[in-house]
C-alpha cells in the first residue's frame, strides 16, 4: 500500500479560460509536513482550493486529486462534504473571514462535532471545551459563550484551529495561519502546530512565504511559481543547497538579523501574468542564469540524483551556494 495520503496529478486550474495551474503533481505522505511557499499569485491557494472544490464556478478544474485512493476531482459537492473538515481541513490566514461574528464560539465549535463526529448536546460541549483546551484558550468553559469579536487575534486563529481539529481530520492545511500576528504570537502559533501534529500524527500543508516558520514546521517543502512547481526536496536540501534560480533569490530577500548590514538582494520584477506567459520558463524574465532556451523551452521537473526534484535548465552551482538554513535558524 502507499504510504501517501493525498495524492494529486497532473492538477491544473483555469478562470475564464486563463490557465493558473498547469499541471502540479504533489504527495503528502501520512503524518509528513510539507512546506508549500512562493510568492503571492504563484498558485498554493488555489492548488489546495482546487483539490477540496472550493474554487468559484468560474473555475474550470481537471486532473487528479485522491485521498487514500479516493478520488476527489469531478466528486460531486454534496459527497465532499464528508472529506472537508472530516479527513481533510483547512484554516485560512484571516481568522475573522471565517469565524461567524454574530454566532458564539462554543456553537460554532459544536456544529463542526455535529457534523463530522455526530455529537451533540452535553457530550458535544464537553468535546469542544477539551478541543478549547488542547489548542491553548484559557478558562474555555467560561470563554465557550463568547462571540468572537471577544477574543484577540491570537486567540481566534487558535479558535480556527480548534474547530479544525474538532473533525478529526487526517490532513491539516494551514494556508499562511500567522501573516496577520505579531512575532510573539507567530511564535506561539507554529509551536501549537508542531505539537498537534506530534501528539494527533495528522500531515499538515504549511503554506506560506515564510522559509523561516516553513524551517521550523516542515519536513520537505515544495517551491511553487507561476502555477507550476520548480523545486522540492526535504528542508536540509534546499535549505543548504537550493538549486533553482527562483529558490536562491527567496532565500537571498531574507532579511538577517546578524552580522554585518547588508543590502537585501531582491529578485528583480513580479510574478508575470498568466495570460501573458510565453513558451518558455516563466521565471527567464527574472532570472541571472537564463541563457537563450529557457526563453522559448520549458524545463520538466525532473528527478535529480540527490533525490530532490528540480525544473531548471541552469541550476545555481553547489560551489555558488551557501549554508543558509543554518543562517536563518539563528538570525530570522
Amino acid at each position: 500500500m502507499s504510504n501517501h495520503l493525498v495524492e494529486i496529478c497532473d492538477l491544473k486550474v483555469a478562470f475564464d479560460g486563463v490557465q493558473v495551474l498547469h499541471g502540479i503533481d504533489l504527495a503528502v505522505g501520512r503524518g509528513e509536513a510539507l512546506g508549500l511557499v512562493g510568492e503571492s499569485g504563484c498558485g498554493k491557494s488555489v492548488t489546495w482550493l482546487a483539490a477540496l472544490g472550493l474554487l468559484p464556478g468560474r473555475a474550470t478544474v481537471s486532473g487528479s486529486v485522491r485521498i487514500e485512493g479516493q478520488e476527489l476531482c469531478g466528486t460531486p459537492r454534496q459527497a465532499l462534504e464528508n472529506v472537508r473538515g472530516g479527513r481533510i481541513a483547512m484554516i485560512s490566514q484571516d481568522p475573522s473571514s471565517s469565524l461567524n461574528p454574530v454566532i458564539r464560539i462554543g456553537r460554532q465549535i459544536t456544529e463542526a462535532l455535529t457534523l463530522h463526529r455526530g455529537l451533540r448536546g452535553e457530550t458535544a460541549r464537553a468535546e469542544a471545551l477539551r478541543v478549547m483546551d488542547m489548542v491553548g484558550i484559557p478558562d474555555a468553559r467560561r470563554r465557550f459563550d463568547l462571540y468572537p469579536h471577544e477574543f484577540s487575534g491570537g486567540q481566534c486563529q487558535r479558535l480556527m484551529i480548534a474547530m479544525a481539529l474538532a473533525g478529526e481530520p487526517d490532513l491539516l492545511i494551514a494556508d499562511e495561519p500567522t501573516t496577520a500576528l505579531d512575532a510573539t504570537i507567530q511564535a506561539q502559533i507554529l509551536d501549537l502546530l508542531i505539537q498537534l501534529r506530534a501528539e494527533t500524527g495528522m500531515a499538515t500543508v504549511f503554506i506560506s512565504h515564510d522559509l523561516g516558520a516553513v524551517s521550523q514546521v516542515c519536513e520537505r517543502v515544495c517551491v511553487m511559481y507561476a502555477g507550476r512547481i520548480v523545486e522540492q526536496g526535504t528542508i536540509a536540501q534546499l535549505f543548504s543547497e537550493p538549486r533553482h534560480p527562483y529558490t536562491r533569490g527567496l532565500f537571498d530577500a531574507i532579511p538577517r538579523l546578524d552580522g554585518p548590514r547588508d543590502r537585501l538582494i531582491p529578485i528583480p520584477g513580479t510574478v508575470p501574468n498568466p495570460k501573458h506567459l510565453t513558451a518558455g520558463c516563466a521565471f527567464a524574465p527574472r532570472c541571472a542564469h537564463a541563457a537563450a532556451t529557457c526563453d522559448f523551452q520549458r524545463p520538466a521537473l525532473d528527478l535529480l540524483d540527490d533525490g530532490r526534484h528540480l525544473a531548471c535548465f541552469n541550476p545555481v552551482p553547489f560551489a555558488k551556494t551557501v549554508p543558509v538554513r543554518q543562517k536563518m535558524l539563528e538570525g530570522v
